[in-house]
């Protein structure tokens, strides 16, 4: 029974042996498993953390070449406006000088004319002719006299220059006489009209 008792420990001893070391070898099978992983995953959080800033310098490298393309297509804007604009100032007239070039030719037509003509009354309705084309090109470039018969005096299209008793009561506050015709440019006041007005 002794025997068999010390058989029992010595097994029981020998088990307890074999799986300590089955314990330990997967214990280290397992550690040897576990680290490629940990290390995995702390290269991934690694790569997570670097994520944001590359993002970010690529995002911030992005808003740069943009916002340098939009200061180059801005500077270039203001020189071709910069450019028009003067180009419009120094040409703006020209429509204007055009228009009134056939009525120059006239006036030439009618000085040439008048040095070789004796008959007044054919040299004033010439000068009558070129008058009333020049007024014709005068509105086709949007200019309009202001109308100053029997008119109300108005602030906006009269000037006042002086002040005349009104022989009836219905010319009190009325144009009696225009001294200087005024003008207008597409309904905008370039001169006022000089007139005497009843009182």
């Amino acid at each position: 029974m002794d025997k068999t008792k010390e058989n029992i420990e010595e097994e029981a001893e020998n088990l307890i042996n074999e799986e300590t070391e089955t314990t330990a070898e997967e214990n280290i099978s397992e550690a040897e498993d576990t680290t490629p992983q940990e290390e995995e995953t702390e290269n991934e959080e690694a790569a997570e953390e670097k994520d944001p800033l590359e993002a970010a310098n690529e995002e911030i490298e992005q808003l740069k070449d943009k916002f340098l393309r939009t200061v180059a297509e801005f500077e270039n804007y203001k020189k071709r406006t910069l450019k028009e604009k003067t180009e419009l100032i120094l040409n703006g007239a020209e429509k204007t000088v055009d228009a009134f070039l056939p009525v120059v030719d006239d006036f030439e037509r009618a000085l040439t004319t008048a040095e070789k003509a004796d008959d007044v009354a054919a040299l004033k309705e010439g000068m009558e002719l070129i008058y009333k084309k020049f007024m014709k090109t005068l509105e086709g470039l949007g200019v309009k006299k202001i109308e100053t018969e029997d008119a109300d005096f108005d602030v906006d299209y009269h000037e006042a220059v002086a002040m005349v008793p009104a022989a009836d009561d219905d010319k009190k506050g009325k144009v009696i006489d225009c001294i200087q015709t005024g003008y207008t440019l597409n309904d905008k006041v370039i001169r006022h009209a000089k007139v005497a007005v009843g009182q």
